[in-house]
């Protein structure tokens, strides 16, 4: 039941819960097989030199799965962080904290988009 003030102030729902919830459970379950991915290309190169492992990032089928992980973990933490924040931080630093976040997950993907870019491409 809605009353009329809470109408006029905006207050009811803002009908993007159960995107949220969606986006948050696809990035989840599309996390499995990465990270099954990454942890088998980590447990078989236990003790391999450099050169080794530099050559195996440079395959493009590695590195594409590598990137999809990358991408796919950094958004799926910042709709964990943004929920949290908006549970959890009220008032003006709640907006704040939303964009630090942002910035956060933004600056962690593309730091490793770049780096296994980099690897993948020998420089």
């Amino acid at each position: 039941m809605t009353t009329a003030l809470k109408r006029v102030r905006g207050l009811g729902s803002a009908r993007s819960g159960t995107e949220t919830f969606w986006r948050q459970r696809v990035t989840a379950v599309a996390n499995i097989p990465l990270v099954v991915f990454l942890i088998l290309s980590i447990v078989t190169h236990i003790g391999a030199d450099l050169a080794e492992v530099r050559a195996y990032l440079a395959q493009p089928l590695v590195a594409i799965l590598l990137l999809a992980l990358v991408i796919n973990a950094a958004i799926h933490m910042h709709i964990g962080l943004k929920e949290i924040i908006e549970d959890y931080v009220h008032g003006g630093a709640k907006v704040v904290a939303i964009l630090l976040a942002t910035f956060f997950a933004a600056g962690v993907g593309l730091a490793s988009a770049v780096a296994i870019v980099k690897i993948g491409l020998g420089s």
